[in-house]
């Protein structure tokens, strides 16, 4: 299927327009004909944060923006995934066209800008899918409008709001597409920053009694300084974890010159070694306790597998499903149960951290 999908159906939809294509994508996901449910596997299941993963392989924000198809996200082999970013009022995002395809180099550059029908929108397909007694873990990113006065209060906002919904909370201050968004992981602006939205996630948790786990999304663009800024920051505070990484505005060794020149972050397959070693130097910088959730470059079960030896506990995708089409999520779970088995542990969590100092002892691509 996923060859079948490389050689024709990506022709079909590569034709188009990159918008008009995500959005062909999430109408197919709606009809429920895609699914594919990834085979149960033991050695893939743990529990991360408090939460039960079947497998460690999510579905990254940005795909699913207004919360419309994370359940069906899930039948496709994901062990999560995560819809957003939300912001408390809707916003067009910024003018198109913003999506660019980078064949050659297995990536895509975007400056969609949050572009997304806000918190009531999202919140009331959620609540409808709240009442499944099977559902899965789907987590909500927040982040603040581009023209907020109080970007720390969209945040603050965005946990209230979806708190009695939501699975996990990401906090996404390193999008490169929101104007000064990427300031909020200067030192002292992430000290406030942390310390209200976690307010909010315990003034929520002393309502209910279930205490959500909230993690920091941030930039692969980080200075070795600006990691030291991040760890102590987050180690300070009741912090559930991390995800490494967003998207890059580096532009090295792009095969496809043209497209480069574009504005926006740059993810798929070139952002896959920068991403690995800045969490692994993040997981060298937090210790072994704090979540790492590893972004940027996955598209297979060696890519995934490479990631948590590097540091991270669980793994995200978005652009590698782009290229490999819609049973990726199935085949890269089936690829690593094959791995673990012939690494012969009992359980992937064995092998994390394996190469974790190779990986921090690069040096950040310029």
């Amino acid at each position: 299927m996923s060859g079948f999908f490389e050689n024709i159906a990506r022709r079909a939809l590569f034709a188009m327009d990159g918008e008009q294509a995500h959005g062909l994508s999430i109408a197919a996901l709606k009809t429920g004909v895609l699914s594919s449910p990834a085979p149960l596997d033991p050695a893939l299941q743990q529990t991360i944060a408090g939460l039960k993963f079947t497998n460690p392989l999510g579905m990254a924000a940005g795909f699913d923006k207004n919360a419309e198809v994370p359940d069906a996200l899930l039948k496709l082999g994901f062990g999560f995934a995560e819809v957003g970013t939300i912001t408390p009022r809707a916003q067009a995002g910024n003018p198109k066209p913003r999506i660019f395809r980078l064949v050659e180099d297995r990536a895509v550059i975007n400056r969609l800008g949050f572009n997304n029908e806000g918190h009531e929108a999202a919140y009331k397909r959620l609540s409808q899918r709240n009442s499944c007694t099977t559902c899965g873990i789907v987590g909500v990113n927040i982040g603040a409008n581009k023209d907020s006065e109080d970007r720390v209060a969209d945040y603050v906002a965005g946990i209230h709001r979806f708190y009695s919904v939501a699975k996990y909370f990401t906090a996404n201050i390193s999008s490169p597409n929101t104007p000064g968004l990427r300031d909020l992981q200067a030192k002292d602006s992430l000290h406030i920053l942390l310390e209200k939205v976690l307010e909010a996630r315990d003034q929520e948790a002393e309502k209910c009694t279930l205490k959500r786990p909230v993690f920091l999304k941030i930039a692969p663009d980080l200075t070795e300084e600006g990691l030291d800024d991040i760890a102590e920051v987050a180690l300070a505070h009741p912090l559930d974890g991390l995800i490494i990484s967003n998207t890059t505005l580096s532009r090295t060794n792009l095969l496809n010159q043209a497209e480069a020149k574009e504005a926006g972050g740059l993810s798929g397959a070139p952002i896959f070694e920068r991403s690995t070693i800045v969490l692994a130097k993040m997981r060298q910088r937090i210790g072994k306790d704090m979540p790492l959730i590893g972004v940027g470059g996955v598209d297979s079960g060696a890519t995934a597998l490479t990631k948590i030896k590097a540091g991270a506990d669980l793994v995200q995708l978005y652009t590698g499903m782009i290229y490999r089409g819609p049973t990726v999520p199935k085949e890269i779970v089936k690829e690593l149960s094959a791995l673990v088995k012939q690494a012969g542990v009992a359980n992937i969590s064995e092998l994390r951290d394996m190469e974790t100092a190779a990986w921090a002892a690069k040096d950040i691509p310029a």
